[in-house]
């Protein structure tokens, strides 16, 4: 077998010729394949000797199955002794072919690029210390004590913090709309779950009262045939209930159930704040350290990988774009973006996403950072009981290219924590704002 091949910094192509002799023993294996689906007088399935086999099959399918077979066991000793690593599928094309006299065959993949590290000790990255007040804490323990207001029926006009059941359809041009119709909605007024106007057209309203409310859509609205269009909701109210929240005491940290008094439920609250602005803090860093790595450095990134990690992403957008009930359209629209340019910016970002990857898989070879076996193994576990009520889930994690995939995953955190940690002197310290988690809302403002 004779083997020539061209290689530049991302791909590699190998011309591959084979003789009489390097195609015999995968003809004599195809022989033997072949032989378990053909009958043959006196011979008992696949105990045929081959020079028998060999007059009972299609001559064009033992060429194809020796072809085939010959390719196979040649591809893997392409990359032996070498420092080249295959990150795709291997292309094949079939330039000759004289059965069992000789083929000609070109293998085409992308490997890992060369990379040349940028110096990886020395990063300036901004950490942004999270600062926790007094007011993100209280924020939540009003939140808390919104969800245990209880409501009771007023025969009165609805004022704003007042609960309102209604009836409601919304109308452009006299005609209904998508989305724009509910029955018995409860909404509290000044929750900021509608759209501008509506919430305030519903004050002053009393049980039994219809209010037709002419407003429009924001023109930054994200359904194209809504976005800044008058329209006009009918309007029913059903019901006014007057909202009391409890007071803020040690009663309140009780009814949560986890808690003796308000001092203990604030500083679980502090916790759980500090902890989460904290985890968003170090991913800030992490990405930055990362970024500034990846632009020190110099490597390729493969069109192939490029391409096939644009897809995912694209895939990604537009289907949570449909989950939203939004189309590519109304998307392109609300950021002022044709199509052609939005597809560029999300293969820019696919590109970055590769050479990331690539980046940080060297930085793990040269820090000799490697996951166990064992390792990997018992975070596999943890994930199975993880998803145990998952049947499905569960049993791809059995899957030997998803726990590959695992243990890659737990590979590439651990050497951006390593990363992380000697750049740690290196941090340029700020301190920002904790963000606030949001309260929990109706999607009717979306819908709307």
């Amino acid at each position: 077998m004779k083997i020539s091949s061209k290689k530049n910094t991302s791909s590699v192509e190998f011309t591959v010729e084979f003789d009489k002799n390097d195609l015999e023993p995968a003809r004599i294996k195809a022989l033997s394949r072949l032989a378990r689906d053909v009958k043959i007088p006196g011979f008992r399935n696949g105990k045929a000797p081959a020079n028998i086999v060999e007059q009972h099959v299609d001559p064009n399918r033992l060429a194809s199955e020796t072809l085939d077979i010959a390719v196979r066991t040649a591809i893997p000793k392409l990359f032996d002794g070498t420092d080249m690593m295959p990150i795709s599928i291997p292309h094949v094309e079939i330039a000759k072919y004289v059965p069992g006299e000789m083929a000609e065959i070109t293998v085409k993949a992308d490997i890992m690029p060369d990379v040349k590290l940028g110096d990886y000790k020395k990063i300036v990255a901004t950490y942004d210390e999270p600062e926790i007040s007094e007011k993100d804490v209280d924020d939540v323990v009003e939140r808390i004590a919104e969800s245990f207001a209880e409501s009771k029926v007023v025969k009165r006009a609805a004022k704003m913090g007042d609960e309102v059941i209604i009836d409601f359809v919304g109308k452009k041009d006299d005609v209904a709309f998508d989305g724009g119709t509910a029955k018995d909605f409860k909404l509290v007024l000044g929750s900021g779950q509608f759209i501008p106007g509506f919430e305030e057209g519903v004050v002053g309203l009393a049980s039994g009262d219809k209010k037709d409310l002419k407003i429009s859509f924001p023109k930054d609205y994200h359904v194209k045939d809504l976005a800044g269009q008058p329209v006009v909701f009918e309007v029913l109210v059903k019901q006014v209930n007057e909202r009391a929240k409890p007071a803020i005491d040690d009663e309140l940290a009780k009814k949560t159930g986890a808690f003796d008094n308000l001092a203990a439920l604030r500083e679980d609250i502090r916790k759980n704040l500090t902890s989460h602005a904290s985890s968003e803090a170090d991913e800030r860093y992490k990405d930055e350290l990362l970024a500034k790595l990846v632009d020190s450095s110099k490597t390729e990134a493969p069109a192939t990988l490029v391409e096939e990690q644009f897809g995912h992403m694209k895939e990604d957008i537009m289907r949570n774009l449909k989950a939203q009930g939004a189309t590519i359209e109304e998307y392109l629209e609300h950021r002022k973006q044709k199509l052609e340019e939005w597809e560029d910016e999300v293969r820019n970002a696919a590109k970055r996403r590769i050479l990331g990857s690539i980046v940080i898989q060297k930085l793990a070879d040269e820090l000799g950072i490697e996951i166990s076996d064992a390792e990997a193994e018992e975070q596999v576990e943890r994930m199975k009981t993880a998803y145990k009520k998952d049947a499905e889930a569960s049993k791809q994690l059995d899957d030997p290219q998803v726990k590959a995939n695992i243990k890659n995953r737990m590979r590439v955190e651990r050497t951006i924590d390593k990363l992380a940690e000697i750049n740690k002197p290196n941090a340029k310290k700020s301190t920002k704002k904790a963000a606030k988690a949001p309260a929990k809302k109706s999607t009717k403002k979306s819908e709307k």
